[in-house]
């Protein structure tokens, strides 16, 4: 599946809980000036990519966008990936913010196997 570019209104409804369709998410937050960023990327599109993961939608977010989404999902710092649940019955969205990784890559901050265990316990 292609990685569609998250615009920050489209991140605000998704924030807001205003999506009307059923759907999980898998979002990277980065930012231009962050080379793990940059180095993650062609990891998170082979991720995307995966034929387990066809009912998720892949999305990329710059923060530079909306600088106050950081604080308003309570996370610091990029990358960082998350899961959202949207139109869950008539609940919000739901957030599962990625945990720091207790032994970061030094090229990509998260590795590949801890990304897939993450979209695994919170997406499937």
């Amino acid at each position: 599946m292609a990685i569609d570019r998250l615009s920050r209104e489209a991140l605000q409804q998704i924030i807001e809980g205003s999506i009307k369709e059923d759907a999980t998410c898998v979002i990277k937050f980065y930012s231009n000036k962050c080379h793990m960023c940059h180095a993650l990327q062609e990891y998170y599109f082979d991720i995307s990519q995966d034929a387990r993961y066809d009912d998720l939608h892949f999305f990329a977010f710059n923060i530079d966008d909306y600088p106050t989404a950081e604080k308003i999902l309570k996370f610091q710092g990029v990358p960082t990936i998350c899961v959202v649940h949207t139109n869950i019955g008539k609940r919000k969205s739901t957030f599962r913010i990625m945990p720091e990784p207790e032994k970061p890559s030094e090229k990509t901050w998260y590795k590949v196997r801890d990304i897939k265990s993450f979209i695994n316990r919170e997406a499937l």
